[in-house]
Protein backbone atom coordinates (compact mmCIF):
# COMPACT_ATOMS: atom_id res chain seq x y z
CA UNK A 1 0.00 0.00 0.00
CA UNK A 2 1.64 3.48 -0.92
CA UNK A 3 1.73 5.69 2.05
CA UNK A 4 0.27 8.76 0.21
CA UNK A 5 -3.03 6.76 -1.07
CA UNK A 6 -3.76 6.64 2.96
CA UNK A 7 -4.24 10.09 3.88
CA UNK A 8 -7.54 9.98 0.91
CA UNK A 9 -8.54 6.35 3.15
CA UNK A 10 -8.29 7.84 6.30
CA UNK A 11 -10.11 11.67 4.48
CA UNK A 12 -12.74 8.86 3.66
CA UNK A 13 -13.16 7.57 7.17
CA UNK A 14 -14.13 10.98 8.60
CA UNK A 15 -17.33 10.39 6.90
CA UNK A 16 -17.45 6.75 7.47
CA UNK A 17 -17.01 6.54 11.29
CA UNK A 18 -19.96 6.53 13.86
CA UNK A 19 -21.28 9.55 15.00
CA UNK A 20 -20.39 11.28 18.03
CA UNK A 21 -20.59 9.91 21.36
CA UNK A 22 -21.95 11.97 23.69
CA UNK A 23 -19.19 13.21 26.01
CA UNK A 24 -20.43 15.07 29.61
CA UNK A 25 -17.21 16.57 31.51
CA UNK A 26 -17.66 15.20 35.13
CA UNK A 27 -17.89 18.38 37.77
CA UNK A 28 -14.61 18.54 40.22
CA UNK A 29 -15.29 16.82 43.62
CA UNK A 30 -13.02 19.63 45.33
CA UNK A 31 -11.60 23.25 44.64
CA UNK A 32 -9.04 24.14 42.30
CA UNK A 33 -6.50 24.45 44.02
CA UNK A 34 -6.75 21.06 45.80
CA UNK A 35 -4.10 18.99 44.98
CA UNK A 36 -4.74 15.82 43.64
CA UNK A 37 -5.78 12.77 45.72
CA UNK A 38 -7.36 9.35 46.20
CA UNK A 39 -11.04 10.28 46.50
CA UNK A 40 -12.66 6.28 47.05
CA UNK A 41 -11.41 2.62 46.99
CA UNK A 42 -14.26 0.05 46.44
CA UNK A 43 -14.39 -3.40 45.85
CA UNK A 44 -15.00 -4.40 42.14
CA UNK A 45 -16.34 -7.63 40.50
CA UNK A 46 -13.82 -9.53 41.88
CA UNK A 47 -11.84 -9.51 45.04
CA UNK A 48 -8.74 -8.46 43.10
CA UNK A 49 -10.59 -5.88 41.22
CA UNK A 50 -11.22 -2.44 42.78
CA UNK A 51 -12.60 0.58 41.72
CA UNK A 52 -10.10 3.52 42.46
CA UNK A 53 -11.44 7.06 42.31
CA UNK A 54 -8.65 9.73 41.72
CA UNK A 55 -9.28 13.71 42.27
CA UNK A 56 -6.73 15.05 39.30
CA UNK A 57 -5.63 19.01 40.23
CA UNK A 58 -4.92 19.70 36.65
CA UNK A 59 -8.18 18.74 35.32
CA UNK A 60 -9.95 19.79 38.59
CA UNK A 61 -12.54 16.43 38.09
CA UNK A 62 -12.90 13.06 39.37
CA UNK A 63 -11.38 10.19 37.77
CA UNK A 64 -12.47 6.69 37.84
CA UNK A 65 -10.29 3.93 37.83
CA UNK A 66 -10.12 -0.38 37.29
CA UNK A 67 -7.57 -1.39 39.11
CA UNK A 68 -6.46 -5.33 39.44
CA UNK A 69 -4.11 -5.74 42.45
CA UNK A 70 -2.31 -9.24 42.90
CA UNK A 71 -3.42 -11.89 44.99
CA UNK A 72 -1.04 -11.52 47.52
CA UNK A 73 -0.73 -8.15 48.47
CA UNK A 74 1.85 -8.46 50.70
CA UNK A 75 4.78 -8.08 48.24
CA UNK A 76 4.89 -4.84 47.01
CA UNK A 77 4.16 -5.47 42.79
CA UNK A 78 5.00 -3.65 39.95
CA UNK A 79 2.48 -1.41 37.88
CA UNK A 80 1.24 -1.63 34.20
CA UNK A 81 -0.97 0.89 32.78
CA UNK A 82 -3.36 -0.24 30.17
CA UNK A 83 -5.06 2.15 28.37
CA UNK A 84 -8.38 1.87 26.15
CA UNK A 85 -8.71 3.04 23.00
CA UNK A 86 -10.91 5.92 21.42
CA UNK A 87 -13.72 5.07 23.94
CA UNK A 88 -11.26 5.28 26.89
CA UNK A 89 -12.75 2.89 28.83
CA UNK A 90 -16.62 4.99 28.88
CA UNK A 91 -18.26 3.02 26.14
CA UNK A 92 -18.60 -0.66 25.65
CA UNK A 93 -15.20 -1.26 24.23
CA UNK A 94 -12.47 -1.72 26.88
CA UNK A 95 -10.18 -4.28 28.28
CA UNK A 96 -12.61 -5.06 31.29
CA UNK A 97 -15.48 -5.57 28.68
CA UNK A 98 -14.37 -7.03 25.51
CA UNK A 99 -11.60 -9.36 27.15
CA UNK A 100 -11.03 -11.91 29.74
CA UNK A 101 -7.92 -9.76 31.24
CA UNK A 102 -9.22 -10.10 34.81
CA UNK A 103 -8.56 -13.73 34.75
CA UNK A 104 -5.35 -13.29 32.80
CA UNK A 105 -3.93 -11.20 35.37
CA UNK A 106 -5.34 -13.50 38.61
CA UNK A 107 -2.13 -15.64 38.87
CA UNK A 108 0.18 -12.63 38.00
CA UNK A 109 2.12 -10.22 40.52
CA UNK A 110 1.59 -7.12 38.92
CA UNK A 111 -1.28 -4.03 39.47
CA UNK A 112 -2.93 -3.40 36.41
CA UNK A 113 -4.14 0.12 35.84
CA UNK A 114 -6.64 1.55 33.55
CA UNK A 115 -8.38 5.02 33.32
CA UNK A 116 -12.12 5.01 32.86
CA UNK A 117 -11.94 8.44 31.27
CA UNK A 118 -10.02 9.93 28.69
CA UNK A 119 -12.83 9.49 25.47
CA UNK A 120 -11.02 10.86 22.54
CA UNK A 121 -8.23 12.73 24.60
CA UNK A 122 -4.90 10.85 22.91
CA UNK A 123 -4.33 10.69 26.73
CA UNK A 124 -2.29 14.17 26.06
CA UNK A 125 -2.17 17.68 27.51
CA UNK A 126 -4.30 19.52 25.39
CA UNK A 127 -3.01 23.13 24.99
CA UNK A 128 -6.68 24.48 25.44
CA UNK A 129 -10.05 23.13 26.49
CA UNK A 130 -12.59 21.98 24.07
CA UNK A 131 -16.08 22.99 24.06
CA UNK A 132 -17.07 19.23 23.41
CA UNK A 133 -13.99 17.37 25.01
CA UNK A 134 -13.62 20.08 28.28
CA UNK A 135 -9.98 20.17 29.77
CA UNK A 136 -7.69 17.35 28.98
CA UNK A 137 -4.27 17.08 30.71
CA UNK A 138 -3.86 13.22 30.83
CA UNK A 139 0.08 13.29 30.65
CA UNK A 140 0.02 15.63 33.75
CA UNK A 141 -2.29 13.72 35.20
CA UNK A 142 -0.84 9.97 34.34
CA UNK A 143 2.88 10.73 34.41
CA UNK A 144 3.16 13.06 37.62
CA UNK A 145 -0.11 12.96 39.96
CA UNK A 146 -1.18 9.71 40.06
CA UNK A 147 2.55 7.18 40.06
CA UNK A 148 2.80 8.85 43.42
CA UNK A 149 -0.78 8.12 44.92
CA UNK A 150 -0.88 4.68 43.59
CA UNK A 151 2.55 3.93 44.51
CA UNK A 152 1.79 5.03 48.36
CA UNK A 153 -1.21 3.68 48.50
CA UNK A 154 -0.80 0.33 47.11
CA UNK A 155 3.18 0.26 48.34
CA UNK A 156 4.03 -1.10 44.79
CA UNK A 157 7.58 -1.95 43.79
CA UNK A 158 8.34 1.40 41.98
CA UNK A 159 8.23 -0.22 38.69
CA UNK A 160 6.26 0.44 36.04
CA UNK A 161 5.17 0.18 32.64
CA UNK A 162 2.69 0.88 29.80
CA UNK A 163 0.27 -0.36 27.18
CA UNK A 164 -2.10 0.74 24.76
CA UNK A 165 -4.33 -0.37 21.71
CA UNK A 166 -5.32 1.82 18.90
CA UNK A 167 -5.66 5.58 20.14
CA UNK A 168 -3.58 4.96 22.98
CA UNK A 169 -1.00 2.81 20.90
CA UNK A 170 -0.09 5.91 19.80
CA UNK A 171 -0.35 7.57 23.72
CA UNK A 172 1.79 4.84 25.27
CA UNK A 173 4.51 6.01 22.95
CA UNK A 174 4.31 9.73 23.85
CA UNK A 175 4.16 8.87 27.41
CA UNK A 176 7.09 7.20 27.47
CA UNK A 177 9.15 10.17 25.54
CA UNK A 178 7.49 12.45 28.39
CA UNK A 179 8.44 10.54 31.28
CA UNK A 180 11.27 8.18 30.22
CA UNK A 181 12.43 7.65 33.54
CA UNK A 182 8.72 6.55 34.66
CA UNK A 183 7.98 3.34 32.61
CA UNK A 184 10.89 0.56 31.86
CA UNK A 185 8.26 -0.90 28.55
CA UNK A 186 6.24 0.49 26.26
CA UNK A 187 3.66 -2.09 24.61
CA UNK A 188 1.82 -0.23 21.54
CA UNK A 189 -0.64 -2.59 19.74
CA UNK A 190 -2.50 -1.19 16.35
CA UNK A 191 -0.96 2.33 17.29
CA UNK A 192 0.24 5.04 15.18
CA UNK A 193 3.52 6.53 15.60
CA UNK A 194 3.37 9.47 12.76
CA UNK A 195 1.38 12.39 14.09
CA UNK A 196 2.47 15.43 12.39
CA UNK A 197 2.54 14.44 8.64
CA UNK A 198 -0.44 14.82 6.64
CA UNK A 199 -1.39 10.95 7.08
CA UNK A 200 -0.83 10.82 10.83
CA UNK A 201 -3.13 14.36 11.32
CA UNK A 202 -5.88 12.47 9.04
CA UNK A 203 -6.02 9.65 11.08
CA UNK A 204 -5.92 11.68 14.44
CA UNK A 205 -8.80 13.45 13.29
CA UNK A 206 -10.59 10.94 12.21
CA UNK A 207 -10.67 9.70 16.06
CA UNK A 208 -10.88 13.39 17.30
CA UNK A 209 -13.28 15.28 15.20
CA UNK A 210 -15.38 12.76 13.16
CA UNK A 211 -16.00 10.72 16.24
CA UNK A 212 -15.53 12.86 18.93
CA UNK A 213 -16.84 16.19 17.59
CA UNK A 214 -14.19 18.04 19.28
CA UNK A 215 -11.07 20.31 17.69
CA UNK A 216 -8.60 18.85 17.31
CA UNK A 217 -6.60 22.16 17.15
CA UNK A 218 -7.13 22.61 20.73
CA UNK A 219 -5.21 19.36 21.32
CA UNK A 220 -1.56 19.91 19.92
CA UNK A 221 -2.37 23.68 17.86
CA UNK A 222 -2.48 24.26 14.18
CA UNK A 223 -2.05 21.05 12.26
CA UNK A 224 1.45 22.27 10.59
CA UNK A 225 2.21 24.09 13.92
CA UNK A 226 5.32 22.21 16.92
CA UNK A 227 2.83 20.96 18.95
CA UNK A 228 2.12 18.07 16.54
CA UNK A 229 6.23 17.80 15.82
CA UNK A 230 6.51 17.59 19.26
CA UNK A 231 3.87 15.00 19.94
CA UNK A 232 5.59 13.03 16.95
CA UNK A 233 6.96 9.64 18.16
CA UNK A 234 8.19 8.90 15.06
CA UNK A 235 10.25 11.96 15.17
CA UNK A 236 11.33 11.73 19.03
CA UNK A 237 12.51 8.63 18.66
CA UNK A 238 15.53 8.77 20.15
CA UNK A 239 14.07 9.92 23.41
CA UNK A 240 13.08 6.19 23.92
CA UNK A 241 16.59 5.03 23.88
CA UNK A 242 16.74 3.15 27.39
CA UNK A 243 12.91 2.32 27.17
CA UNK A 244 11.85 -1.50 26.24
CA UNK A 245 9.38 -1.25 23.23
CA UNK A 246 7.28 -3.54 21.58
CA UNK A 247 5.11 -2.69 18.67
CA UNK A 248 2.74 -4.61 16.73
CA UNK A 249 0.24 -4.56 14.30
CA UNK A 250 -1.82 -6.47 11.66
CA UNK A 251 -2.18 -6.55 7.90
CA UNK A 252 -5.65 -5.27 7.47
CA UNK A 253 -6.71 -8.35 5.53
CA UNK A 254 -9.66 -10.30 7.29
CA UNK A 255 -8.32 -13.45 10.29
CA UNK A 256 -9.22 -16.07 12.29
CA UNK A 257 -11.99 -13.46 13.89
CA UNK A 258 -13.36 -12.48 10.93
CA UNK A 259 -15.68 -15.36 10.72
CA UNK A 260 -19.48 -15.71 11.28
CA UNK A 261 -21.06 -18.68 12.67
CA UNK A 262 -23.64 -20.49 10.79
CA UNK A 263 -27.13 -19.73 11.88
CA UNK A 264 -26.23 -15.84 12.64
CA UNK A 265 -28.39 -13.14 12.28
CA UNK A 266 -28.57 -10.38 9.74
CA UNK A 267 -27.36 -7.83 12.31
CA UNK A 268 -24.46 -9.84 12.96
CA UNK A 269 -23.19 -10.50 9.54
CA UNK A 270 -23.70 -6.55 8.94
CA UNK A 271 -21.16 -5.79 12.04
CA UNK A 272 -18.69 -7.95 10.61
CA UNK A 273 -19.05 -6.72 7.39
CA UNK A 274 -18.13 -3.38 9.03
CA UNK A 275 -15.74 -4.66 11.07
CA UNK A 276 -14.01 -5.91 8.24
CA UNK A 277 -14.06 -2.63 5.77
CA UNK A 278 -13.59 -0.43 8.26
CA UNK A 279 -11.42 -2.09 10.87
CA UNK A 280 -9.65 -3.33 8.18
CA UNK A 281 -8.28 -0.14 6.38
CA UNK A 282 -8.00 1.65 9.76
CA UNK A 283 -5.23 -1.51 10.46
CA UNK A 284 -3.92 -1.13 7.24
CA UNK A 285 -2.90 1.86 7.80
CA UNK A 286 -1.57 1.57 11.67
CA UNK A 287 0.12 -1.07 10.26
CA UNK A 288 2.38 1.21 7.69
CA UNK A 289 2.47 3.42 10.81
CA UNK A 290 4.26 0.73 12.64
CA UNK A 291 6.39 -0.40 10.32
CA UNK A 292 7.62 3.48 9.87
CA UNK A 293 8.28 3.21 13.56
CA UNK A 294 9.75 0.18 13.48
CA UNK A 295 12.91 1.25 10.56
CA UNK A 296 13.11 4.70 12.73
CA UNK A 297 13.86 2.51 15.80
CA UNK A 298 16.28 0.39 13.41
CA UNK A 299 18.17 3.36 12.16
CA UNK A 300 18.75 5.09 15.61
CA UNK A 301 19.81 1.31 16.68
CA UNK A 302 17.38 0.99 19.40
CA UNK A 303 16.29 -2.68 19.80
CA UNK A 304 12.29 -3.26 19.47
CA UNK A 305 9.96 -6.04 19.76
CA UNK A 306 8.02 -5.78 16.49
CA UNK A 307 5.01 -8.36 15.86
CA UNK A 308 3.72 -7.82 11.96
CA UNK A 309 0.78 -10.23 11.57
CA UNK A 310 -0.35 -10.99 7.55
CA UNK A 311 -3.86 -10.55 8.78
CA UNK A 312 -6.05 -9.42 10.85
CA UNK A 313 -7.88 -6.50 12.16
CA UNK A 314 -8.57 -3.31 14.29
CA UNK A 315 -10.55 -5.69 16.71
CA UNK A 316 -10.24 -6.80 20.20
CA UNK A 317 -9.54 -10.75 19.55
CA UNK A 318 -6.32 -9.58 18.18
CA UNK A 319 -5.37 -6.94 21.15
CA UNK A 320 -5.95 -9.25 23.87
CA UNK A 321 -3.52 -12.28 21.67
CA UNK A 322 -1.07 -9.33 22.04
CA UNK A 323 -1.35 -8.32 25.42
CA UNK A 324 -0.78 -12.23 26.21
CA UNK A 325 2.09 -12.52 23.81
CA UNK A 326 3.83 -9.35 24.62
CA UNK A 327 3.59 -10.03 28.68
CA UNK A 328 6.47 -12.05 28.99
CA UNK A 329 8.60 -9.11 27.82
CA UNK A 330 6.74 -6.91 29.78
CA UNK A 331 6.42 -8.53 33.12
CA UNK A 332 10.31 -9.20 32.92
CA UNK A 333 11.14 -5.45 32.55
CA UNK A 334 9.20 -4.84 35.84
CA UNK A 335 9.69 -7.23 37.74
CA UNK A 336 6.20 -9.42 37.77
Amino acid sequence: MKIRSLAGLFAGLLTLTAAATGTTVMAASASATAPSHIVSVADGATPQHKVVTVYSQSMQRDIPLDVLRPADTRKPAPVLYLLNGAGGGEDSASWALRTNYVEFFRTKHVNVVTPLKGMFSYYTDWERDDEVLGKQKWQTFLTKELPPLLDKRFKTSGKNGIAGISMAGTSVLNLAIAAPALYKITASYSGCARTSDKVGQQYIRTVVESRGKADTRNMWGPYDGPGWRKNDPYLNAEKLRGTQIYLSSNSGLPGQDESIEPGSTAAQGVSLADRVALGGAIEAATNVCTQQMAQRLAQLKIPARVELHPQGTHSWGYWERELHSSWPMIAKAIGA
